[in-house]
């Protein structure tokens, strides 16, 4: 299991696959499978059997996880970043490598 350095409500942009350049917010992150639900990008269709809830049944669209490695951290200026960590005042702070900002 590798150490993923994005958190629910990043900014990223998808770097390969289907939906390369495409960019979103992090929803969910499954860290032991090392995926992550991002808003809007990677959407599938899903069949829906009848039920008390949904009685007509139907197909409804629903994002799919993404590998963390096809993730990558926007900074606030929109360009793609790697992720470090610098300690300030005691306190560690994720930081964009690029631009060296506090995320």
């Amino acid at each position: 299991m590798i150490k993923i350095k994005l958190k629910t409500g990043d900014q990223v942009r998808v770097l390969s696959g289907d939906h390369k350049g495409s960019e979103g917010k992090i929803v969910k992150l499954f860290k032991v499978k090392n995926l992550a639900i991002v808003e809007g990008v990677n959407m599938v269709k899903k069949h829906n059997k009848p039920s008390s809830q949904n009685p007509k049944g139907g197909i409804t669209e629903q994002e799919a996880p993404i590998h963390i490695s096809n993730l990558s951290l926007l900074t606030s200026s929109g360009e793609t970043t790697r992720v470090g960590y610098k300690t300030i005042d005691g306190k560690k702070n994720r930081i964009s490598l690029k631009s060296d900002e506090i995320i």
